[in-house]
């Protein structure tokens, strides 16, 4: 039987003291509110996560506690219960990081490959969502973070719930970033302290589809995560 207690744990508490598994127990006690057919789509997306990304680490802990911990996060502060977006937040990494393993072989264009296959198995709107939040090719003459920045603010423009999907990305990177360790915190905080801005616009606007509530959370997280950027680049 799995503890409900784990629902009133912040996530990163469930992380360092349950670990993967605590997570997992997480996400399990958050879907039980969706029916049979929503539950049975969100465990094949999270089997799928776990396999793709099954020798992936992320500082100290396996990089599957960053997709759960960004899944949940939507489900439990955002209350944002749509499964496509859910699906999409546990897959947001794939097509980036693993396009060929998702495709299966070697094809010309992987990440084009790999989206149809989301689209196969999940919808093309899983598909269209993992898209938004998926770095294009950067040009090498070019300064990378200033190219992932202009990205973020383009694709997430023109989508108002992949949104929510790259907020609770940042959140979990930017407030976590406390969590990383080694030469990895300053690097984080140099990306990702521009980028503030940029997401604090996009959250407030009117068609991003969160409640006021929820937006004042995110922009609390912000708030949190500008502090701890600036002490890091400060140190």
């Amino acid at each position: 039987m799995i503890p409900t207690y784990l629902l009133s744990l912040p996530l990163h508490a469930v992380t360092e003291v349950y670990g993967e598994e605590g997570l997992r127990q997480r996400f399990a006690l958050e879907i039980a509110r969706f029916d049979e057919a929503a539950r049975a789509k969100l465990d094949r997306a999270l089997t799928l996560a776990a396999r793709l990304h099954r020798d992936d680490r992320r500082v100290r802990e396996p990089y599957l506690n960053h997709l759960l911990r960004v899944a949940i996060r939507i489900i439990c502060y955002y209350r944002v219960y749509d499964v496509d977006v859910i699906v999409a937040a546990l897959l947001h990494d794939a097509v980036e990081d693993h396009p060929e393993a998702l495709a299966g072989g070697q094809p010309a264009d992987p990440t084009e490959a790999a989206l149809r296959v989301l689209a196969r198995d999940f919808g093309p709107r899983v598909a269209d969502l993992v898209r938004s939040v998926t770095n294009p090719a950067y040009d090498p003459d070019r300064d990378r973070d200033e190219q992932y920045r202009e990205h973020v603010a383009e694709s997430l423009s023109r989508d108002p719930w992949a949104r929510v999907i790259k907020v609770s990305d940042f959140t979990d990177n930017g407030v976590g970033v406390i969590h990383t360790t080694g030469s990895k915190i300053h690097r984080a905080a140099t990306k990702y302290r521009p980028l503030v801005p940029i997401l604090r616009d996009l959250v407030v606007r009117p068609d991003t589809p969160l409640d006021d509530e929820a937006k004042q959370h995110i922009l609390d997280q912000f708030d949190l995560a500008e502090r701890r950027f600036a002490a890091i680049l400060q140190s």
